[in-house]
């Protein structure tokens, strides 16, 4: 699949309902090209277009009328041909532990989850889609379960960045005020079967004139997509994040079939590779664990072999239940001992607390509805049809 998948739809296209533009989640280069075809004149079109970026992105402006630096005639010419509006949120849901998750309608049947996760110390990540749905069927996720309906676009991406920010009354952006700190990128789908929408969203996401998230602070999880795993260090700076969940290949390619194409000696050499790889900028390994599955002492020393020359770090993950699974948790105790293996081979191995699992926004837990929605929409259809 590789670069073939990361082409995707352009969300340049009139917002359905109004029949405008929506100018919030685009790069500066589109908002400018938009600017210059709505008649701006090209000797204030830099200024223009870094006005509107930073009203958008620093101010998180919803209305026109906000951009207090803007002369009246230019904000109704923008208000004709362009929508600040944000997409439509379905659901939201707040966890006993303060986790929030967002059902977000991108289009029409196209929902995607997203997943806030505060922190003790007044910081949080954002865990966003870049695909709704997915194609690795890796056994132990969810969502592995939905089909894969499209990628994302940047926008698409970024835009769940600003409804969070929204909903956490955020803007203007400040470091004072900031509790959306961090964004990783492992919600639904494979970022690197869309890296060039990932690659844009992050371009948007860390300008500084505008939300000014630090690469560094940005997160992209893949579970092994080779070709791109380069590529994605050198287009972006971002760190790198490997869905690993077992250290031989026989039991990594029952459990995740992308195994089969992308064997653990290839994954690794690219990890070596991976551009600004250093002791302060390790890579992450994240595994899940399953019960009398992947969590035993051999299965311990295996993954410390395998992880022999890379700056490294390893996420132990709970394994998170959802309806239908066939897997277990590991003991507690059994994880706190595959934990201590790790880390006296000297690799951090911290187990990561579940959060969310109460409304399914745990890692492995996200699926959107839209499948479940379109089957309803179609029932209600059939009934209509045979009342006729």
């Amino acid at each position: 699949m590789g670069r073939a998948m990361s082409k995707t739809l352009i969300s340049n296209t009139p917002e359905p309902v109004t029949g405008k533009i929506r100018l919030p989640g685009l790069s500066r280069a589109q908002i400018s090209q938009h600017l210059a075809d709505m008649g701006v004149e090209p000797k204030k079109l830099k200024m223009r277009t870094a006005q509107i970026f930073q009203w958008i992105y620093n101010f998180g402006v919803t209305d026109w009328n906000q951009m207090s630096n803007v002369a009246k005639p230019l904000k109704a010419k923008l208000a004709e041909h362009f929508t600040l509006d944000r997409p439509e949120i379905v659901e939201r849901q707040i966890s006993v532990d303060g986790t929030r998750k967002y059902l977000v309608r991108m289009a029409p049947g196209i929902e995607v989850e997203s997943v806030f996760i505060p922190d003790v110390s007044s910081s949080g990540a954002l865990c966003v889609s870049s695909q709704v749905g997915c194609t690795l069927t890796c056994k132990f996720c969810h969502t592995g379960t939905q089909r894969l309906v499209r990628n994302l676009t940047a926008q698409e991406i970024v835009l769940q960045v600003m409804m969070t920010r929204d909903d956490l009354g955020e803007w203007p952006t400040t470091f004072e005020n900031r509790k959306l700190t961090n964004i990783v990128f492992m919600g639904m789908g494979e970022p690197l079967y869309n890296t060039d929408e990932v690659a844009q969203a992050i371009d948007i996401l860390s300008d500084d004139t505008g939300m000014a998230i630090g690469r560094r602070r940005v997160t992209v999880s893949t579970s092994g997509v080779v070709p791109e795993i380069g590529p994605l260090g050198e287009r972006t700076n971002a760190m790198l994040a490997i869905s690993l969940h077992a250290a031989n290949d026989d039991l990594r390619t029952q459990i995740m079939p992308i195994n089969k194409k992308y064997p653990l000696a290839d994954l690794m050499e690219a990890c070596r590779n991976y551009p600004g790889l250093s002791n302060a900028r390790r890579i992450t390994f994240e595994y899940v664990m399953l019960k009398g599955i992947n969590d035993t002492p051999k299965h311990a020393r295996e993954l410390i072999n395998l992880l022999k020359g890379i700056p490294a770090k390893v996420n132990l993950i709970p394994f998170n239940p959802w309806p239908g699974s066939d897997y277990e948790c590991s003991d507690w105790e059994t994880i706190e001992r595959f934990g201590q293996i790790i880390n006296k081979a000297g690799y951090a191995a911290p187990i990561r607390t579940p959060r969310g699992r109460d409304i399914l926004a745990a890692c492995g837990q996200l699926k959107s509805e839209s499948e479940k929605m379109r089957a309803s929409e179609i029932k209600k259809m059939e009934k209509r049809r045979l009342a006729k």
